[in-house]
């Protein structure tokens, strides 16, 4: 939580992936702290239903179809975002996906360039277009979500997603580390396994191994992801930045 009351009201922010899971889910924590929100996603039906939802609480919403994978599109995102709102406080990048889950042997060149282009050029499009605005404000922060994954692994059935999430984490200390003394901070979210439909495809013995493992016994709601999200855009956390926090219920 901020340490100043109403610290998001009227404040902006821009969220990818923010149809489903923990970026809807942030949407709807950020507008309950009055800012608004665009809500952009690949699937323009489900961002409409997120901003939808925002506007029921009460901050100002709109919503894109952006393909994070294309910079021309996440550009006229970022200005429409700007045209309407004036400025972009905060950006959460949570655009991504394992897209199959695949031994190492099995996975293909075409599912490692597509989990790379999605994970890691996605966020890359969304910081890299976002940054001079926020520069010219000499404000904002930056959020991407990674994943503890990057320290595990991914060892039996995701190593793309697992690498493509390492390189996240590698991204965001160089933002965060370039920019830091001029007013940007950016940091990564490593999440552990989190219920939401990421997991929709997923065997029900690999979540069953998956569960065994967390301390907490239990999975994330994105809900929990998006109030330590909330709380490293805030005036609480001014200090906070090039790191990456995790929300894993305990798993290493």
């Amino acid at each position: 939580m901020p340490k100043t009351q109403d610290y998001f009201h009227g404040k902006t922010i821009l969220i990818t992936g923010a149809g489903s899971g923990i970026g809807r889910a942030t949407a709807l924590v950020f507008a309950r702290e009055g800012a608004n929100v665009v809500a952009t996603d690949i699937n323009a039906t489900a961002a409409e239903r997120t901003a939808n939802q925002v506007i029921q609480i009460g901050p100002r919403a709109s919503f894109e179809k952006c393909d994070v994978t294309q910079r021309a599109e996440v550009d006229n995102t970022i200005a429409n975002a700007v045209e309407a709102f004036g400025q972009i406080h905060f950006e959460l990048n949570a655009a991504g996906a394992a897209l199959a889950r695949k031994p190492f042997l099995e996975i293909t060149e075409d599912l490692w360039e597509a989990t790379y282009a999605l994970n890691v050029r996605g966020t890359f499009n969304g910081a890299q277009a976002v940054l001079p605005h926020m520069l010219e404000k000499g404000e904002g922060v930056i959020v991407n979500i990674a994943s503890v994954a990057a320290r595990i692994g991914g060892a039996g059935n995701s190593v793309h997603y697992a690498s493509s999430k390492g390189a996240v984490d590698t991204m965001t200390l160089g933002i965060g580390r370039e920019f830091a003394n001029r007013g940007i901070r950016c940091l990564s979210i490593s999440p552990g396994l989190v219920d939401t439909p990421f997991h929709d495809t997923t065997p029900k013995e690999v979540l069953d191994n998956y569960a065994a493992q967390i301390p907490m016994g239990r999975f994330a709601q994105p809900e929990e992801i998006a109030e330590t999200i909330l709380f490293v855009c805030s005036d609480a956390a001014p200090y906070l930045t090039a790191d990456t926090i995790k929300v894993s219920g305990g798993i290493r």
